[in-house]
């Protein structure tokens, strides 16, 4: 019986295209870079085209923000737009979308071009809908979770590769990073025109796109809707905020304060991606032994607090080694948060209903990472440098008082 299980598990993995499953893995990792690789240079790219210092950091959260509600609007279109003609089509032209992006982003020569940059990069940046479709398409049910966990993995080797190697490469000129970004990106898609099959079938294809597939904001009236997991939702709301604020402002904050280098900069972006990997891979399941999610969940916003006050404290004191030590302690905190945060969310509704669940949980966060760096730019300017860890230290005190009127979702 043992023998013959094994037989029938290796023919499922023969099933699998393997040129497919490649593509399918450099596209999302292609992706986790693409988002991170700009991180350190942006102020840099800003500079020029700015008169008043102060402006700066307004500028670079901007971007940041026009990035994520681009993204926002986009990823349900795409979706959408897959389901009817096809993963492999809004795939190629994502991809060709994203050089695009990168190229006029590195080109410059106004504000509104890197304006216009972002926003190309950032509406074929939504096709990760569509990326995790195309696997959903080529790999058996019973392998899929496997296989998610592999693109979880990859997209989070690019996002801690991405700042260092735009880092280093600033060394070349600030705008060689997008150049290089741009490069890839087409290689991927030479390859995939070439050698990706289409992974949906005629006969699975959607037969009409109505409005409904299209708007994101349906997503999220219909997730807060449900009264069991509108609590829960609200707290990891807030806690994205200043999330979302840090991690535009950082490199601003870092330049300002620190007078860090872009490699500098990177290097510590891609240390925290690393930690999150570790985090994740080997902290995570030996907590999951001894705590609850809803316990794991509140050290993880601890963590965050007392991380947010080191940073503070790093500004205040003029001294990076505070600033490295609380963004270690708040990188633990994020990386143990959002899987309990999944687990309890998952755990509140029927199987029947984790997909739409799952979609308006990105959908939320995608919001609060488009209000993030608004908020957090305009008080670094205007307030302190240290404002953005201070608003941190406030919204996560209210999201675990929030949280704690939803406790009721474990019992």
């Amino acid at each position: 019986m043992f023998k013959f299980r094994s037989q029938k598990e290796q023919k499922l993995e023969q099933t699998i295209d393997k040129t497919a499953l490649f593509f399918g893995l450099m596209s999302i990792f292609l992706c986790g870079i693409g988002f991170s690789i700009i991180t350190p240079v942006v102020p840099y790219l800003v500079q020029p085209y700015i008169s008043n210092p102060e402006d700066q950091a307004i500028v670079v959260t901007l971007l940041t923000s026009v990035y994520a509600i681009c993204v926002f609007f986009a990823a349900p279109g795409l979706g959408a737009l897959s389901d009817r003609y096809g993963r492999r089509p809004i795939l190629l032209v994502s991809l060709l979308g994203s050089a695009i992006g990168y190229l006029v982003f590195g080109i410059g020569g106004a504000l509104w071009v890197l304006f216009a940059g972002r926003i190309i990069e950032g509406i074929t940046g939504g096709s990760i809908s569509t990326i995790f479709a195309y696997f959903a398409d080529i790999t058996p049910s019973d392998k899929r979770t496997k296989y998610f966990g592999w693109v979880s993995a990859v997209a989070g080797v690019g996002a801690a590769i991405g700042p260092t190697l735009g880092g280093l490469l600033a060394k070349f000129g600030y705008s060689v990073p997008m150049y290089f970004g741009a490069i890839i990106t087409l290689l991927n898609l030479v390859f995939g025109i070439l050698f990706i099959p289409e992974s949906l079938d005629l006969n699975n294809r959607l037969k009409k796109i109505t409005f409904v597939r299209l708007n994101p904001f349906t997503q999220l009236l219909n997730i807060l809707s449900i009264k069991n997991l509108k609590w829960l939702l609200i707290s990891a709301f807030l806690l994205w905020i200043p999330n979302g604020s840090l991690q535009a402002v950082f490199s601003q904050f870092t330049i300002d304060t620190f007078n860090w280098e872009p490699a500098l900069i990177g290097l510590m972006f891609s240390i925290m991606g690393v930690q999150d990997i570790i985090s994740q891979g080997f902290i995570m399941p030996k907590l999951l032994i001894k705590f609850s999610d809803s316990q794991i969940t509140t050290l993880g916003m601890v963590s965050e607090i007392i991380g947010y006050s080191l940073i503070a404290a790093s500004a205040l004191f003029t001294y990076y080694p505070l600033l490295i030590a609380g963004m270690f302690i708040f990188g633990f905190g994020d990386s143990i948060f959002g899987p309990s945060f999944n687990g309890m969310v998952s755990k509140t509704v029927d199987p029947s209903e984790q997909g739409r669940i799952q979609g308006g949980s990105q959908s939320i966060q995608a919001l609060a990472r488009i209000i993030g760096p608004v908020i957090g730019g305009q008080i670094y300017v205007s307030l302190s440098h240290a404002a953005p860890a201070f608003m941190g230290i406030i919204l996560i005190a209210v999201a675990a008082s929030v949280l704690n009127k939803g406790r009721f979702i474990n019992r």
